[in-house]
């Protein structure tokens, strides 16, 4: 915990940008019945009953002291998807930097082993030698930025019916670029000196 903390404490480096990553699954709803539309005085009405179109993932990469974001829709959260997602950040969104500063949580597919199955022996390397990868503690993913990005993403654009991918791509990307162009930063105030203050009696219980 205090490892991630300690991060989000550093002043903005460009050259050593702090990204924080995560996904969501988001089911494919759509409407057996037409919906009666709104009016004046008058919410949307919809059948309760739906059509479920599959699912798919949405990606975001956040870099928050810059008030950026990078947003991908996906049919899976695979090894084969991140390491195609994070190779697009090091060779295209942030190429010429000295190193990404990754945060992120302890799925199995987020670490280095998913470069390696799905590139040369190579290149996989390479493309790990362009992160530093930090991990969120384990039941700790609240301290993962994207995770509460992806939160406000869901309340601002998602809490509806969406019946296909074309449809939530106009609902997400349009939301980042928005965001992107404001710049929209975040200011995260949990430092390490109020989770050992807020926190103590588990650092109490700390045996080496």
């Amino acid at each position: 915990m205090e490892q991630v903390l300690d991060i989000y404490e550093k002043p903005y480096d460009p050259l050593r940008p702090v990204i924080c990553f995560d996904e969501r699954p988001c089911q494919l709803l759509g409407d057996i019945l037409v919906p009666i539309p709104m009016k004046p005085g008058s919410p949307k009405r919809e059948d309760y009953h739906y059509q479920r179109n599959g699912t798919c993932v949405v990606f975001i990469a956040l870099e928050p002291l810059a008030g950026r974001r990078i947003v991908e829709i996906r049919e899976q959260k695979t090894k084969r998807d991140y390491g195609e997602f994070m190779k697009k950040l090091a060779h295209e969104v942030y190429r010429g930097v000295d190193k990404i500063v990754l945060v992120q949580d302890n799925l199995n597919t987020h670490n280095p082993s998913s470069f390696y199955e799905n590139y040369s022996a190579q290149e996989a390397f390479e493309l790990s030698q362009c992160f530093e990868m930090v991990y969120t503690p384990k039941k700790a993913s609240w301290l993962n930025m994207a995770e509460i990005e992806l939160s406000a993403l869901s309340k601002q654009c998602l809490d509806r019916r969406i019946a296909d991918q074309p449809t939530l791509a106009k609902e997400i990307y349009p939301w980042a670029e928005s965001l992107n162009k404001n710049k929209i930063t975040i200011t995260w105030q949990f430092t390490k000196n109020k989770a050992r203050d807020k926190l103590c009696r588990f650092y109490n219980t700390i045996r080496i």
